[in-house]
């Protein structure tokens, strides 16, 4: 992956060589491209790096100032595959997790004396957290490397992808539990009403990149779909929260 940065400070070649130098001896830098004239570092790396790692590497010379402008990378699913499969194979992992989801969800319902909307819809969301997050934790460092290129919080810290799969596994465990049910779908409505502004950004701008929504697991585009998932959650968070204010 390639990412290009913003390097102030620099006014000859000496420091030209001196950030290659030091951006160079940064742990999966593979190569650093410097353009003087118009202060930017390309860098190409095996695996994604903070910022801040690089920040760092310049620490010592304070004139020099390394900020990130946007990434000419990011993880994308195999162009290749897409061409040779059909729409329904391509997103048969996520319409097979939802269906069991949905399933399972109704099944528990139909033994219940009457069937309850409200707690219909928790229970389908408990599924849907717990099981998106189990595939998020499976490859954690994968999958944050993955969101940070699309969410719009990952993007200004890389951190709020590890974050972000324990605050759907929690959330999963609240839906399930019934703990505090307006916090809990409070929480949900914000978070993701925040995460789809990136999906919305990416798939209207049309990117080609991997959706981190089942984790580093699956090789799934960003789409429509990715929409529709979080659109969904979103809907039923706001409309319990309407139910119960």
């Amino acid at each position: 992956m390639t990412h290009t940065y913003k390097v102030s400070g620099m006014t000859c070649s000496g420091c030209q060589a001196k950030v290659k130098s030091l951006l160079a001896g940064v742990e999966s830098v593979n190569k650093v491209e410097i353009d003087l004239s118009k202060g930017e570092a390309t860098i190409k790396m095996d695996k994604h790096i903070p910022t801040s790692a690089l920040q760092d590497a310049l620490k010592d010379y304070p004139k020099y100032k390394l900020t990130e402008i946007a990434p000419q990378y990011v993880p994308a699913f195999s162009e290749e595959a897409e061409d040779t499969k059909t729409w329904l194979e391509t997103y048969k992992p996520i319409l097979l997790i939802f269906a069991f989801i949905t399933g399972v969800t109704l099944l528990n319902e139909l033994t219940a004396d009457s069937f309850g909307g409200m707690r219909w819809m928790s229970n389908f969301m408990a599924g849907f957290f717990l099981v998106f997050s189990f595939f998020k934790l499976l490859n954690l460092r994968g999958f944050a490397d993955s969101y940070s290129m699309y969410d719009v919080m990952a993007r200004k810290w890389t951190g709020w992808g590890y974050v972000y799969a324990f605050v759907e596994l929690v959330l999963g465990i609240a839906f399930l539990t019934g703990f505090n049910p307006i916090l809990t779908n409070s929480v949900t409505f914000v978070v993701m009403s925040v995460g789809i502004v990136g999906v919305l950004q990416s798939v209207f701008n049309k990117r080609k990149i991997k959706c981190a929504c089942l984790g580093d697991v699956f090789n799934l585009p960003m789409s429509t779909v990715t929409i529709i998932e979080d659109a969904l959650m979103i809907a039923m968070s706001g409309l319990m929260l309407l139910t119960m204010l």
